[in-house]
């Protein structure tokens, strides 16, 4: 039987079911249903899914979280990853499908949900979504409470000349929103996922920003500056392919390059998206009614990305564990920024972590 370290010493070596329940349900009834202290973040790709499919350990790491321990106990955790594109409902729905667990909207943080804390801000303002197929982003933006978003895909339908090297295929042409964009002076341009057409946005983005379109009526001293936020700021990332690919972290670079040749400045922006201390204090935020007492010493990022994962979960003061299923390759070398451990798969993350807490 796994052994809280703080109640070893205090009972010896007859540590009873009932005497580990009352530890982890604090003073009162020590035949209360053991409730844990600890919970887990996990990142997706890389750890949970490779691609569509589910990589062999997670299965087990969930059935181990669902109550399938030594102890009996559920462990409270969440899903935090950099991707996105949908809304939460139909991710959750979709992930269910593959993990074979039912996951809710309330336990799974994607790239863009942050930006629900943050909309009271553009609710009536003009903003453009990027990312993702047709206006399904700007879907996912309404639901959050955008009422005014665009996308590239309007703007081309409005003046076709601005981009002339894609045409509007049948099924794009009857996701756009007619509008006149010489009119309207757009506040906010959000990256919410990766761009398709890597091309056009760049060319809008620019635009937008420069006051080309949607601003000719004004002068650079008097219109007033666009903000520019990003989601997801992994260069890379691992889908089913043999070797990582890139990610919205390489579109940023790609878009400011172009922004610098142009103007002779790359432009401020906003990122979210971990590892910024945004996304891991939203995070921490929905945990809260998960966690029940648990403290943030007790909170275990699990990931494959050094970059993203082990360095938001140690500057946000959680534990991290590096897994080898994803971006991360043991081979090239030590990861960029130190993990609290490295282990082969989710299912002995999660194994490791429940021995540091309870042996």
């Amino acid at each position: 039987m796994l052994i809280p370290r703080h109640i070893g010493p205090k009972y010896g070596n007859r540590v009873t079911v009932k005497q580990i329940a009352r530890y982890l349900n604090g003073p009162g009834n020590g035949t209360a249903k053991p409730r844990s202290r600890l919970a887990f973040a996990f990142d997706i790709d890389g750890v949970l899914l490779r691609g569509k499919n589910p990589l062999p350990a997670a299965k087990e790491a969930l059935s181990i979280l669902d109550g399938n321990n030594k102890l009996g106990l559920k462990i409270p955790f969440i899903l935090l990853t950099n991707g996105g594109g949908v809304s939460e409902e139909e991710r959750c729905r979709k992930l269910s499908s593959q993990l074979g667990v039912q996951i809710h909207p309330d336990q799974f943080i994607q790239s863009h949900t942050v930006l629900k804390s943050i909309v009271h801000n553009y609710v009536d303002v003009p903003v453009l979504v990027l990312g993702g197929q047709g206006d399904t982003l700007r879907r996912v933006a309404e639901g959050y409470g955008f009422r005014k978003a665009y996308t590239t895909l309007d703007i081309l339908n409005w003046n076709p000349s601005i981009w002339p090297f894609h045409n509007l295929t049948q099924e794009e042409r009857a996701s756009v929103r007619p509008a006149d964009f010489s009119k309207i002076q757009f506040g906010a341009i959000f990256v919410f996922h990766d761009p398709r057409n890597w091309a056009l946005d760049t060319q809008i983005m620019c635009d937008v920003i420069q006051g080309i379109i949607g601003g000719s009526h004004e002068t650079n001293h008097t219109r007033k500056p666009v903000d520019l936020v990003f989601c997801n700021p992994d260069l890379i990332w691992q889908s089913d392919f043999e070797a990582p690919r890139m990610g919205q972290g390489a579109f940023r670079v790609a878009f400011q390059a172009v922004f610098q040749s142009l103007t002779g400045s790359t432009y401020p922006y906003i990122q979210f998206g971990k590892p910024t201390e945004a996304t891991y204090n939203f995070a921490e935020i929905m945990l809260k009614h998960r966690l029940q007492g648990v403290p943030k010493s007790s909170l275990y990022m699990v990931g494959d990305n050094p970059e993203s994962d082990i360095a938001g979960a140690n500057t946000a003061g959680w534990k991290s564990i590096l897994v080898h299923t994803g971006v991360y390759d043991p081979h090239r070398g030590p990861p960029s920024h130190q993990p609290t451990h490295q282990a082969e798969d989710v299912a002995e993350a999660v194994r490791w972590a429940l021995e540091q807490e309870f042996c």
